[in-house]
């Protein structure tokens, strides 16, 4: 688990921006009267479920909550991927991973790519960026990206230490009682994509329920250091007399499991790592509101755009977020339709041994993998089981198969995971090559080598078949 981190975007209105076009497919109607500064604000691994009603009840986020009242909350946003850069790379863009190609932390946007912070600057806005951002590559470790290449190998080696608490929260942020204990599945009736997550990350063996707890209590305490450094900015702001003439965004890049099902870390479609915070306040935005509408990161594109009155491209796959959270919006059940009744989230990286697809409704959580038939898929109702620890797949097979044809009508994901398949290869392959003699005792001192060194041949031989088996056509 890593600690969290913020990073800073702000941009300041210098000249009045371009006026964007009145009624257009993902924009508002008119441009802002005055065009206001933007402060958006992205933290790392911040669970979106922690911002409302009971997760609220867990951690004092007195910033947050004071976005809330002063501001329109987002109960239901998505990250487009739950690992950093590719989630970034969409935030930045308004694009989809598969359109961006970013599949795992080594591999985000050109460094040349215009992303919505250039276009705001071309229309007259002085642009600043403060901390990681991580959108054109994590810069992560070798072993990292290995791993990501490697993941359809078929061995099973654990690539992380153990979870565990070295430090002691502070339990005046966190309320230590009302932290809840994840319910698990037994290991043998865990989902085949789950089983290998937690083997990886080293989460299979027995935990007592105070070091689950306490995991979880430094995981929150981490949130309240997040919120305290969310409230530096807007104090700032409001001693700088700039907080009346400022829109201000938070949100998170993905969330973190913290020990639900049996996990750590994100790389997974449950809520707890796909749920991310997204709260708007500033003039022109609606104040203690909450939305339940179903909307993603990569909103946050022509969300920004629009703001300054920017036309937006039509190749974007985000919306704009002002119909749900601007004043300018008279009649908000009119405006509604603008933003589609699902988004979409993928995983292409490490810990997960095959790319996951998932298709997020008003209702349903529907989560595909693979080619769509050689990994069974995974259905929940989150209404009536919100610990998503009921796959009812194979129970509703109408509702299966409807989402299934809908998520394919949005993405052809089949297709993108042979794509991922050939680009881990052709990667892999460059480095082993990059390497030369230095290959076997670099590889088997990669992050997994506690279990790999017990018999290098054999996990040698399972990546050398792996390579004569996915031969390219």
């Amino acid at each position: 688990m890593l600690p969290l981190w913020v990073a800073v975007v702000a941009v300041s209105a210098l000249a009045t921006p371009a006026p964007g076009a009145g009624g257009q497919r993902r924009g508002a109607v008119k441009a802002w009267p005055d065009a206001p500064n933007v402060v958006l604000v992205v933290s790392d691994s911040f669970d979106g479920r922690l911002t409302f009603y009971p997760g609220s009840r867990v951690v004092k986020l007195p910033f947050i909550n004071f976005m809330k009242a002063h501001g329109t909350s987002f109960l239901n946003a998505y990250t487009n991927s739950p690992i950093c850069c590719p989630s970034r790379a969409a935030m930045w863009s308004g694009l989809f991973t598969h359109l961006t190609e970013s599949w795992n932390n080594f591999k985000g946007l050109d460094p040349n790519y215009t992303t919505w912070m250039d276009v705001m600057e071309k229309h007259g806005y002085r642009t600043q960026k403060f901390g990681k951002l991580d959108y054109i590559s994590g810069h992560h470790s070798i072993s990292n990206r290995v791993e990501a290449w490697t993941r359809d190998v078929a061995f099973l080696l654990r690539q992380e230490g153990r979870p565990m608490v070295n430090l002691v929260p502070k339990k005046t942020k966190v309320s230590y009682d009302a932290i809840k204990i994840p319910k698990w599945s037994p290991l043998s009736e865990m989902h085949p994509i789950d089983y290998y997550s937690s083997y990886t990350k080293n989460c299979t063996g027995k935990f007592t329920e105070k070091e689950i707890k306490d995991i979880r209590a430094f995981y929150y305490a981490m949130c309240a250091e997040t919120d305290a450094m969310l409230g530096e900015i807007i104090l700032a702001l409001h001693q700088l007399d700039l907080l009346q003439k400022t829109i201000v965004i938070y949100t998170s890049d993905h969330g973190e499991l913290a020990m639900e099902h049996r996990q750590f870390y994100k790389m997974s479609m449950y809520e707890a790592s796909a749920h991310v915070p997204l709260l708007i306040m500033g003039p022109g935005i609606k104040t203690n509101l909450q939305v339940s509408n179903v909307v993603s990161l990569v909103d946050i594109y022509p969300t920004m755009l629009d703001i300054a009155g920017i036309p937006l491209p039509q190749n974007l796959s985000g919306y704009s977020l002002l119909p749900l959270s601007s004043e300018m919006f008279k009649n908000e059940q009119k405006f509604k339709n603008l933003h589609p009744p699902w988004i979409l989230s993928e995983f292409h990286g490490c810990n997960v041994n095959a790319s996951a697809y998932m298709l997020r409704t008003n209702q349903w959580k529907y989560i595909a993998y693979s080619d769509g038939a050689s990994v069974l898929p995974q259905l929940f109702d989150l209404s009536s089981d919100p610990d998503e620890l009921t796959n009812i797949a194979t129970k509703f097979p109408e509702v299966t198969a409807s989402l299934d044809q809908k998520l394919r009508s949005i993405i052809n994901y089949p297709k993108v995971s042979d794509s991922v398949h050939r680009y881990n290869k052709e990667q892999f392959i460059k480095w082993k090559q990059s390497i030369g003699q230095n290959y076997s005792n670099v590889i088997a001192n990669l992050r997994w080598h506690q279990d790999w060194l017990k018999e290098p041949w054999k996990y040698e031989n399972a990546i050398d078949q792996w390579l004569k088996s996915h031969s390219d056509p």
